[in-house]
Protein backbone atom coordinates (compact mmCIF):
# COMPACT_ATOMS: atom_id res chain seq x y z
CA UNK A 1 0.00 0.00 0.00
CA UNK A 2 1.40 3.55 -1.03
CA UNK A 3 1.62 6.10 1.16
CA UNK A 4 -1.11 7.91 -0.26
CA UNK A 5 -3.59 4.56 0.57
CA UNK A 6 -2.30 5.22 4.37
CA UNK A 7 -4.11 8.45 4.54
CA UNK A 8 -6.65 9.18 6.50
CA UNK A 9 -10.59 9.44 4.84
CA UNK A 10 -10.49 13.36 6.18
CA UNK A 11 -6.81 14.04 5.00
CA UNK A 12 -7.29 16.73 1.98
CA UNK A 13 -6.24 16.01 -1.72
CA UNK A 14 -6.00 17.76 -5.02
CA UNK A 15 -7.80 14.95 -7.34
CA UNK A 16 -8.32 17.11 -10.40
CA UNK A 17 -6.89 20.43 -12.56
CA UNK A 18 -8.29 21.91 -15.39
CA UNK A 19 -7.40 24.29 -17.21
CA UNK A 20 -9.60 26.65 -21.09
CA UNK A 21 -8.13 28.99 -23.10
CA UNK A 22 -8.05 30.71 -26.64
CA UNK A 23 -5.43 31.29 -28.53
CA UNK A 24 -6.33 34.29 -31.04
CA UNK A 25 -9.89 35.63 -32.14
CA UNK A 26 -12.38 32.68 -31.08
CA UNK A 27 -14.93 31.58 -33.29
CA UNK A 28 -17.31 30.61 -30.53
CA UNK A 29 -17.02 34.38 -28.47
CA UNK A 30 -16.61 32.71 -25.19
CA UNK A 31 -18.18 34.09 -22.36
CA UNK A 32 -15.56 34.22 -19.10
CA UNK A 33 -18.31 31.55 -17.47
CA UNK A 34 -17.98 29.25 -20.63
CA UNK A 35 -14.48 28.63 -19.97
CA UNK A 36 -14.88 28.30 -15.88
CA UNK A 37 -17.77 25.54 -17.40
CA UNK A 38 -14.63 24.24 -19.80
CA UNK A 39 -12.22 24.16 -16.72
CA UNK A 40 -14.11 22.69 -14.25
CA UNK A 41 -15.30 19.70 -16.49
CA UNK A 42 -11.38 19.53 -17.63
CA UNK A 43 -11.04 19.39 -13.73
CA UNK A 44 -13.11 16.34 -13.27
CA UNK A 45 -12.18 14.29 -15.96
CA UNK A 46 -8.44 14.93 -14.94
CA UNK A 47 -9.37 13.30 -11.57
CA UNK A 48 -10.18 9.64 -13.43
CA UNK A 49 -12.98 8.83 -11.17
CA UNK A 50 -14.85 5.61 -12.06
CA UNK A 51 -18.19 5.85 -14.74
CA UNK A 52 -20.25 5.62 -10.87
CA UNK A 53 -17.81 7.65 -9.05
CA UNK A 54 -18.14 10.72 -11.00
CA UNK A 55 -21.82 11.06 -9.82
CA UNK A 56 -20.00 10.61 -6.30
CA UNK A 57 -18.11 13.41 -7.31
CA UNK A 58 -20.43 16.09 -8.33
CA UNK A 59 -22.77 15.16 -5.43
CA UNK A 60 -19.84 15.53 -3.09
CA UNK A 61 -18.76 19.10 -3.90
CA UNK A 62 -20.15 21.77 -1.44
CA UNK A 63 -18.73 24.46 -2.28
CA UNK A 64 -18.07 26.45 -5.75
CA UNK A 65 -15.86 29.23 -5.03
CA UNK A 66 -14.79 31.61 -7.84
CA UNK A 67 -12.94 34.98 -7.21
CA UNK A 68 -14.25 37.97 -8.54
CA UNK A 69 -12.85 39.05 -12.34
CA UNK A 70 -13.41 41.84 -14.83
CA UNK A 71 -17.24 40.58 -15.22
CA UNK A 72 -19.77 41.61 -13.93
CA UNK A 73 -22.07 38.52 -12.68
CA UNK A 74 -23.28 38.82 -9.32
CA UNK A 75 -22.62 34.97 -8.30
CA UNK A 76 -20.93 32.89 -11.11
CA UNK A 77 -20.64 29.81 -9.03
CA UNK A 78 -24.39 29.60 -9.17
CA UNK A 79 -24.20 29.72 -12.77
CA UNK A 80 -21.26 27.06 -12.89
CA UNK A 81 -23.25 24.64 -10.05
CA UNK A 82 -26.31 24.75 -12.42
CA UNK A 83 -24.30 23.98 -15.78
CA UNK A 84 -22.29 21.36 -14.04
CA UNK A 85 -24.81 19.29 -12.46
CA UNK A 86 -23.73 20.56 -9.10
CA UNK A 87 -27.15 21.43 -6.90
CA UNK A 88 -26.70 21.19 -3.27
CA UNK A 89 -23.13 22.77 -3.80
CA UNK A 90 -23.30 26.45 -2.15
CA UNK A 91 -21.54 29.34 -3.80
CA UNK A 92 -18.85 31.44 -2.56
CA UNK A 93 -17.62 34.90 -4.50
CA UNK A 94 -14.20 36.18 -3.49
CA UNK A 95 -14.05 39.60 -3.75
CA UNK A 96 -10.62 41.62 -5.33
CA UNK A 97 -8.09 42.12 -2.43
CA UNK A 98 -9.12 38.54 -0.93
CA UNK A 99 -5.78 36.48 -1.93
CA UNK A 100 -6.64 34.16 -4.72
CA UNK A 101 -5.05 31.00 -2.42
CA UNK A 102 -7.57 32.01 0.41
CA UNK A 103 -10.17 29.57 -1.29
CA UNK A 104 -7.37 26.61 -1.65
CA UNK A 105 -7.03 27.02 2.25
CA UNK A 106 -10.37 27.54 3.39
CA UNK A 107 -11.18 24.35 1.63
CA UNK A 108 -8.88 22.49 2.71
CA UNK A 109 -9.45 23.47 6.68
CA UNK A 110 -12.80 22.63 5.73
CA UNK A 111 -12.38 19.60 4.51
CA UNK A 112 -9.75 18.60 7.26
CA UNK A 113 -12.73 19.33 9.73
CA UNK A 114 -15.04 17.45 8.24
CA UNK A 115 -17.45 20.34 7.15
CA UNK A 116 -17.19 19.45 3.54
CA UNK A 117 -16.19 16.54 1.52
CA UNK A 118 -14.99 18.81 -1.87
CA UNK A 119 -14.68 21.85 -3.46
CA UNK A 120 -14.54 22.99 -6.64
CA UNK A 121 -12.34 26.39 -6.69
CA UNK A 122 -12.78 28.44 -10.50
CA UNK A 123 -11.48 31.46 -11.97
CA UNK A 124 -11.49 33.12 -15.70
CA UNK A 125 -11.72 35.44 -17.90
CA UNK A 126 -12.53 36.18 -21.68
CA UNK A 127 -10.89 39.68 -21.46
CA UNK A 128 -9.49 38.94 -25.09
CA UNK A 129 -13.01 38.09 -26.79
CA UNK A 130 -14.35 41.28 -24.80
CA UNK A 131 -11.61 43.64 -25.62
CA UNK A 132 -12.24 42.20 -29.51
CA UNK A 133 -15.91 43.12 -29.90
CA UNK A 134 -15.18 46.16 -28.51
CA UNK A 135 -13.08 47.41 -31.08
CA UNK A 136 -15.59 46.24 -33.63
CA UNK A 137 -18.12 48.02 -32.02
CA UNK A 138 -19.95 44.98 -30.30
CA UNK A 139 -20.30 44.42 -26.51
CA UNK A 140 -19.57 41.21 -24.82
CA UNK A 141 -22.20 39.17 -23.86
CA UNK A 142 -23.05 38.05 -20.07
CA UNK A 143 -25.65 35.90 -18.99
CA UNK A 144 -28.06 37.86 -16.75
CA UNK A 145 -28.68 37.26 -12.95
CA UNK A 146 -30.96 39.66 -11.81
CA UNK A 147 -31.36 39.69 -7.96
CA UNK A 148 -28.77 36.47 -7.63
CA UNK A 149 -26.41 36.59 -4.44
CA UNK A 150 -24.04 33.84 -3.64
CA UNK A 151 -24.31 32.07 -0.67
CA UNK A 152 -20.93 33.44 0.77
CA UNK A 153 -19.29 36.85 0.22
CA UNK A 154 -15.91 37.01 1.10
CA UNK A 155 -14.43 40.38 1.39
CA UNK A 156 -10.49 42.18 1.87
CA UNK A 157 -9.05 42.85 5.27
CA UNK A 158 -7.20 45.72 5.92
CA UNK A 159 -5.60 48.64 4.18
CA UNK A 160 -4.76 48.03 0.39
CA UNK A 161 -3.35 51.61 -0.32
CA UNK A 162 -2.42 53.86 1.78
CA UNK A 163 -4.65 57.26 1.12
CA UNK A 164 -1.86 59.58 0.35
CA UNK A 165 -0.74 57.13 -2.02
CA UNK A 166 -4.21 58.04 -3.82
CA UNK A 167 -4.20 61.39 -3.42
CA UNK A 168 -1.07 61.22 -5.36
CA UNK A 169 -2.44 58.88 -7.93
CA UNK A 170 -0.18 56.25 -7.15
CA UNK A 171 -2.71 53.79 -7.60
CA UNK A 172 -1.83 51.92 -11.38
CA UNK A 173 0.27 48.72 -10.30
CA UNK A 174 2.51 49.26 -12.76
CA UNK A 175 3.74 52.29 -11.29
CA UNK A 176 3.86 50.78 -7.99
CA UNK A 177 5.97 47.89 -9.04
CA UNK A 178 8.40 50.18 -10.66
CA UNK A 179 8.62 52.02 -7.70
CA UNK A 180 9.72 48.84 -5.84
CA UNK A 181 11.73 47.91 -8.60
CA UNK A 182 13.83 50.68 -8.44
CA UNK A 183 14.48 50.94 -4.41
CA UNK A 184 15.28 47.07 -4.91
CA UNK A 185 18.23 48.89 -7.81
CA UNK A 186 19.09 51.43 -4.85
CA UNK A 187 19.40 49.03 -2.25
CA UNK A 188 21.73 46.28 -3.69
CA UNK A 189 23.84 49.09 -5.54
CA UNK A 190 23.19 48.52 -9.07
CA UNK A 191 23.66 50.68 -11.67
CA UNK A 192 20.63 51.60 -14.09
CA UNK A 193 22.15 49.41 -17.12
CA UNK A 194 23.44 47.09 -15.04
CA UNK A 195 19.53 47.01 -13.51
CA UNK A 196 17.99 47.10 -16.88
CA UNK A 197 20.40 43.80 -17.79
CA UNK A 198 19.18 41.80 -14.73
CA UNK A 199 15.68 42.61 -15.43
CA UNK A 200 16.11 41.76 -19.24
CA UNK A 201 17.55 38.43 -18.39
CA UNK A 202 15.06 36.98 -15.96
CA UNK A 203 12.20 37.98 -17.95
CA UNK A 204 14.25 36.53 -21.14
CA UNK A 205 14.13 33.40 -19.27
CA UNK A 206 10.82 33.53 -18.63
CA UNK A 207 9.58 33.65 -22.43
CA UNK A 208 12.03 30.88 -23.09
CA UNK A 209 9.64 28.61 -20.54
CA UNK A 210 6.64 30.16 -22.27
CA UNK A 211 7.90 29.13 -25.77
CA UNK A 212 7.64 25.71 -24.92
CA UNK A 213 4.04 26.16 -23.13
CA UNK A 214 1.39 25.03 -25.93
CA UNK A 215 -1.07 26.89 -22.88
CA UNK A 216 1.14 30.15 -23.03
CA UNK A 217 -0.87 32.93 -24.54
CA UNK A 218 1.95 34.68 -26.00
CA UNK A 219 4.69 32.61 -27.34
CA UNK A 220 6.30 34.82 -29.42
CA UNK A 221 10.46 34.42 -28.60
CA UNK A 222 12.04 37.79 -27.43
CA UNK A 223 15.04 38.08 -26.27
CA UNK A 224 17.07 40.16 -23.72
CA UNK A 225 18.26 43.02 -25.83
CA UNK A 226 15.03 43.54 -26.94
CA UNK A 227 12.95 43.39 -23.50
CA UNK A 228 15.84 45.42 -22.23
CA UNK A 229 14.04 48.79 -23.12
CA UNK A 230 11.31 50.31 -24.09
CA UNK A 231 10.85 50.53 -28.21
CA UNK A 232 8.49 49.69 -31.21
CA UNK A 233 6.15 47.31 -29.86
CA UNK A 234 7.40 47.79 -26.06
CA UNK A 235 6.08 50.87 -25.29
CA UNK A 236 7.32 52.82 -21.97
CA UNK A 237 5.18 52.48 -18.96
CA UNK A 238 7.00 53.42 -15.88
CA UNK A 239 10.49 53.25 -15.74
CA UNK A 240 12.08 51.02 -15.80
CA UNK A 241 8.87 49.00 -17.19
CA UNK A 242 7.55 48.51 -20.55
CA UNK A 243 4.97 47.10 -22.02
CA UNK A 244 6.24 43.21 -22.20
CA UNK A 245 7.62 43.19 -18.03
CA UNK A 246 3.78 43.68 -17.53
CA UNK A 247 1.34 40.95 -16.97
CA UNK A 248 -0.74 40.42 -19.93
CA UNK A 249 -4.45 40.56 -19.05
CA UNK A 250 -6.03 40.66 -22.31
CA UNK A 251 -6.31 36.97 -22.57
CA UNK A 252 -8.93 34.28 -22.64
CA UNK A 253 -8.37 31.47 -19.59
CA UNK A 254 -9.70 29.79 -17.05
CA UNK A 255 -8.80 27.64 -14.34
CA UNK A 256 -10.04 25.05 -11.73
CA UNK A 257 -8.90 22.46 -9.15
CA UNK A 258 -11.03 19.99 -7.53
CA UNK A 259 -10.19 19.35 -4.20
CA UNK A 260 -11.50 16.65 -1.61
CA UNK A 261 -11.41 14.25 1.02
CA UNK A 262 -9.35 11.34 0.93
CA UNK A 263 -12.39 8.80 2.01
CA UNK A 264 -14.36 10.93 -1.06
CA UNK A 265 -12.00 10.86 -3.33
CA UNK A 266 -11.47 6.37 -2.63
CA UNK A 267 -15.03 6.23 -2.82
CA UNK A 268 -15.40 7.62 -6.48
CA UNK A 269 -12.33 5.32 -7.36
CA UNK A 270 -9.96 8.11 -8.28
CA UNK A 271 -6.56 6.52 -9.14
CA UNK A 272 -4.18 6.97 -6.09
CA UNK A 273 -2.01 8.77 -8.97
CA UNK A 274 -3.85 11.13 -9.37
CA UNK A 275 -3.75 12.67 -5.93
CA UNK A 276 -1.66 15.41 -5.09
CA UNK A 277 -1.21 16.96 -0.99
CA UNK A 278 -0.86 20.25 0.05
CA UNK A 279 1.73 19.90 1.97
CA UNK A 280 1.71 23.78 2.84
CA UNK A 281 -1.20 26.39 2.40
CA UNK A 282 0.12 29.54 4.33
CA UNK A 283 -0.71 33.19 3.50
CA UNK A 284 -1.14 36.43 5.21
CA UNK A 285 -4.34 38.59 5.42
CA UNK A 286 -2.32 41.40 7.18
CA UNK A 287 -2.28 44.34 4.66
CA UNK A 288 0.80 46.62 4.57
CA UNK A 289 0.63 49.32 1.53
CA UNK A 290 3.71 50.42 -0.18
CA UNK A 291 4.58 53.56 1.26
CA UNK A 292 3.89 52.60 4.77
CA UNK A 293 6.86 49.79 4.66
CA UNK A 294 9.80 51.17 5.86
CA UNK A 295 12.13 48.71 3.57
CA UNK A 296 10.42 49.64 0.45
CA UNK A 297 12.32 47.29 -1.31
CA UNK A 298 11.52 44.10 1.32
CA UNK A 299 8.11 41.72 1.34
CA UNK A 300 9.11 40.56 5.57
CA UNK A 301 5.42 38.78 5.26
CA UNK A 302 6.48 36.21 2.14
CA UNK A 303 9.79 35.79 4.21
CA UNK A 304 7.43 34.83 7.34
CA UNK A 305 5.38 32.15 4.64
CA UNK A 306 8.78 31.10 3.32
CA UNK A 307 10.56 30.26 6.87
CA UNK A 308 7.27 28.73 7.84
CA UNK A 309 7.04 26.66 5.18
CA UNK A 310 10.80 25.64 5.00
CA UNK A 311 10.45 24.20 8.76
CA UNK A 312 7.76 22.31 7.87
CA UNK A 313 9.21 20.71 4.45
CA UNK A 314 12.34 20.38 6.54
CA UNK A 315 14.51 22.22 3.61
CA UNK A 316 14.95 25.12 2.29
CA UNK A 317 12.67 26.29 -0.42
CA UNK A 318 15.72 26.45 -3.48
CA UNK A 319 15.64 23.02 -3.18
CA UNK A 320 11.65 22.50 -4.03
CA UNK A 321 11.80 21.16 -8.11
CA UNK A 322 8.97 23.25 -9.54
CA UNK A 323 8.59 26.82 -8.62
CA UNK A 324 5.79 29.35 -9.99
CA UNK A 325 6.25 32.61 -8.49
CA UNK A 326 3.50 35.21 -9.01
CA UNK A 327 4.71 37.26 -12.04
CA UNK A 328 2.75 40.49 -12.27
CA UNK A 329 5.63 42.77 -13.03
CA UNK A 330 9.90 41.90 -12.24
CA UNK A 331 10.14 43.04 -8.74
CA UNK A 332 7.47 41.07 -7.89
CA UNK A 333 9.59 37.61 -8.74
CA UNK A 334 12.61 39.47 -7.91
CA UNK A 335 12.03 40.50 -4.16
CA UNK A 336 10.27 36.98 -3.49
CA UNK A 337 13.24 35.30 -4.66
CA UNK A 338 15.41 37.48 -2.30
CA UNK A 339 12.79 36.24 0.27
CA UNK A 340 12.10 32.61 -0.65
CA UNK A 341 15.61 32.14 -1.03
CA UNK A 342 15.67 31.33 -4.10
CA UNK A 343 18.62 31.56 -6.61
CA UNK A 344 19.15 35.23 -8.40
CA UNK A 345 19.94 33.25 -11.67
CA UNK A 346 16.84 30.61 -11.53
CA UNK A 347 13.97 30.89 -13.75
CA UNK A 348 11.18 30.57 -11.51
CA UNK A 349 8.15 29.81 -13.85
CA UNK A 350 6.67 26.43 -15.50
CA UNK A 351 4.31 28.19 -16.93
CA UNK A 352 6.66 31.38 -18.53
CA UNK A 353 4.75 33.89 -16.10
CA UNK A 354 2.01 36.32 -16.80
CA UNK A 355 3.89 38.59 -19.19
CA UNK A 356 4.02 35.99 -21.68
CA UNK A 357 1.67 32.65 -20.27
CA UNK A 358 -1.09 35.18 -19.87
CA UNK A 359 -1.84 37.41 -16.67
CA UNK A 360 -6.13 37.01 -16.12
CA UNK A 361 -7.03 39.49 -14.07
CA UNK A 362 -7.67 37.19 -11.03
CA UNK A 363 -7.19 33.53 -11.12
CA UNK A 364 -3.38 33.14 -12.74
CA UNK A 365 -3.39 31.16 -9.42
CA UNK A 366 -5.59 28.36 -10.54
CA UNK A 367 -3.30 27.97 -13.76
CA UNK A 368 -0.39 28.21 -11.96
CA UNK A 369 -1.31 25.79 -9.80
CA UNK A 370 -2.39 23.07 -12.49
CA UNK A 371 0.71 23.48 -14.12
CA UNK A 372 2.69 22.71 -11.28
CA UNK A 373 0.14 19.58 -10.27
CA UNK A 374 0.86 18.39 -13.79
CA UNK A 375 4.58 18.41 -12.95
CA UNK A 376 4.51 16.73 -9.63
CA UNK A 377 2.41 13.95 -10.78
CA UNK A 378 5.05 13.09 -13.91
CA UNK A 379 7.61 13.28 -11.60
CA UNK A 380 6.24 11.37 -8.13
CA UNK A 381 7.84 12.44 -5.01
CA UNK A 382 8.96 16.12 -6.06
CA UNK A 383 7.66 19.26 -4.67
CA UNK A 384 5.78 22.02 -6.34
CA UNK A 385 5.44 25.41 -4.95
CA UNK A 386 3.14 28.23 -6.19
CA UNK A 387 2.95 31.89 -4.48
CA UNK A 388 0.29 34.40 -4.69
CA UNK A 389 0.65 38.38 -4.93
CA UNK A 390 -2.55 39.84 -3.36
CA UNK A 391 -2.61 43.60 -3.51
CA UNK A 392 0.66 45.50 -4.25
CA UNK A 393 2.82 43.12 -2.86
CA UNK A 394 0.97 43.26 0.13
CA UNK A 395 -0.70 39.90 0.94
CA UNK A 396 1.40 37.07 -0.01
CA UNK A 397 0.08 33.37 0.07
CA UNK A 398 2.58 30.09 -0.80
CA UNK A 399 1.47 26.74 -1.16
CA UNK A 400 3.22 23.72 -1.36
CA UNK A 401 2.27 20.09 -3.91
CA UNK A 402 3.56 16.86 -3.74
CA UNK A 403 2.05 13.49 -4.36
CA UNK A 404 4.28 12.00 -1.16
CA UNK A 405 2.30 13.05 1.64
CA UNK A 406 5.50 13.80 4.34
CA UNK A 407 5.08 13.41 7.43
CA UNK A 408 2.55 14.58 9.59
CA UNK A 409 -0.01 17.34 8.91
CA UNK A 410 0.00 19.64 6.23
CA UNK A 411 0.85 23.40 7.50
CA UNK A 412 -2.57 25.31 6.83
CA UNK A 413 -2.53 28.94 8.41
CA UNK A 414 -2.88 33.01 7.92
CA UNK A 415 -0.03 34.19 9.48
CA UNK A 416 -1.42 37.58 9.82
CA UNK A 417 -0.06 38.16 13.07
CA UNK A 418 3.23 37.21 12.63
CA UNK A 419 3.31 39.15 9.25
CA UNK A 420 2.45 42.23 10.65
CA UNK A 421 5.17 41.84 13.69
CA UNK A 422 7.93 41.69 11.50
CA UNK A 423 7.10 44.99 8.73
CA UNK A 424 8.56 48.03 10.32
CA UNK A 425 6.32 50.73 9.20
CA UNK A 426 6.49 54.46 9.23
CA UNK A 427 3.71 57.26 8.97
CA UNK A 428 2.91 58.30 5.59
CA UNK A 429 1.28 61.82 4.70
CA UNK A 430 0.77 63.41 1.30
CA UNK A 431 1.55 67.63 2.26
CA UNK A 432 4.76 68.78 3.78
CA UNK A 433 7.18 71.55 3.09
CA UNK A 434 10.92 71.50 3.32
CA UNK A 435 13.79 69.16 2.72
CA UNK A 436 13.68 65.52 2.46
CA UNK A 437 15.41 62.49 0.56
CA UNK A 438 13.91 60.43 -2.25
CA UNK A 439 13.08 56.85 -1.10
CA UNK A 440 12.10 55.40 -4.33
CA UNK A 441 10.32 56.81 -7.57
CA UNK A 442 9.15 55.83 -11.04
CA UNK A 443 9.13 58.40 -14.06
CA UNK A 444 5.57 57.32 -16.51
CA UNK A 445 5.46 58.68 -19.99
CA UNK A 446 3.28 60.81 -22.49
CA UNK A 447 4.57 58.64 -25.81
CA UNK A 448 8.15 58.17 -25.29
CA UNK A 449 8.95 61.70 -23.53
CA UNK A 450 9.12 61.25 -19.94
CA UNK A 451 6.30 63.61 -18.37
CA UNK A 452 5.70 63.08 -14.64
CA UNK A 453 7.09 61.39 -11.67
CA UNK A 454 5.59 59.56 -8.64
CA UNK A 455 8.29 60.14 -5.55
CA UNK A 456 8.38 58.86 -1.91
CA UNK A 457 10.23 60.70 0.06
CA UNK A 458 11.42 60.52 3.56
CA UNK A 459 11.55 63.52 5.72
CA UNK A 460 13.79 64.07 8.66
CA UNK A 461 11.59 63.47 11.37
CA UNK A 462 11.25 60.02 10.51
CA UNK A 463 7.91 60.64 7.91
CA UNK A 464 7.26 58.99 4.69
CA UNK A 465 6.05 61.58 1.93
CA UNK A 466 4.34 60.42 -1.34
CA UNK A 467 3.53 63.15 -4.07
CA UNK A 468 4.64 63.93 -7.34
CA UNK A 469 6.94 65.85 -9.61
CA UNK A 470 7.60 66.94 -13.36
CA UNK A 471 11.25 68.66 -12.68
CA UNK A 472 12.67 68.03 -15.76
CA UNK A 473 16.20 67.45 -13.94
CA UNK A 474 14.54 65.46 -11.72
CA UNK A 475 12.52 63.19 -14.22
CA UNK A 476 16.23 62.82 -16.60
CA UNK A 477 17.41 61.56 -13.26
CA UNK A 478 15.23 58.97 -13.08
CA UNK A 479 15.29 57.50 -16.30
CA UNK A 480 19.00 57.13 -16.10
CA UNK A 481 20.38 59.67 -17.11
CA UNK A 482 22.79 60.74 -14.52
CA UNK A 483 23.72 59.55 -10.32
CA UNK A 484 21.07 57.31 -8.93
CA UNK A 485 17.89 59.29 -8.47
CA UNK A 486 16.84 57.42 -4.57
CA UNK A 487 18.71 58.95 -2.01
CA UNK A 488 19.17 62.60 -3.71
CA UNK A 489 17.53 65.28 -1.81
CA UNK A 490 14.12 66.94 -2.71
CA UNK A 491 12.50 70.14 -1.79
CA UNK A 492 8.94 69.42 -0.88
CA UNK A 493 6.22 71.57 -1.67
CA UNK A 494 2.69 70.72 -0.71
CA UNK A 495 2.16 67.34 -2.93
CA UNK A 496 5.18 68.04 -5.55
CA UNK A 497 9.27 68.38 -5.02
CA UNK A 498 11.73 69.61 -7.05
CA UNK A 499 15.36 68.02 -6.79
CA UNK A 500 16.91 70.37 -4.20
Amino acid sequence: MSELERLGDRAPVLVGVGTAHRDGPAADDPEPVDLMVEAATAALGDADPTAAGLGVLRSAIGVVAVPQGTWSHPDPGRLLADRLGLGRARTVLVEVGVPQCTPIRVAVERIRRGELDAALVVGGEAKATRQRLERSGRAAAEVEQPGAEPDERWRPEGELMAEPEIAAGLWDPVAQYACIENALRAAEGRTADEHLDEVAALWARCNEVAQHNPRAAFREPRDAAWLRVAGEGNRPLAFPYAKWHSTQWGVDQAGALLLCSAGTARAAGVPPERWVVPRVVLESSASVSLSRRTELHRWPAMRVLADAAAHHLGRPLDRVEHVELYSCFPSAVRVQQRELGLPLDGTPTVTGGMAFAGGPFNNFTYQATAEVVRAVRDEPGTLGMVTTVSGLLTKPGLTVWSTDPGEGEPVVADLAGEATAATATKEVCGDAEGPARVATYTVTYDGSAPACAFVVADLDDGRRWVGTSDDRDLLARGVGDGPELVGAPVVLRGATCTLG
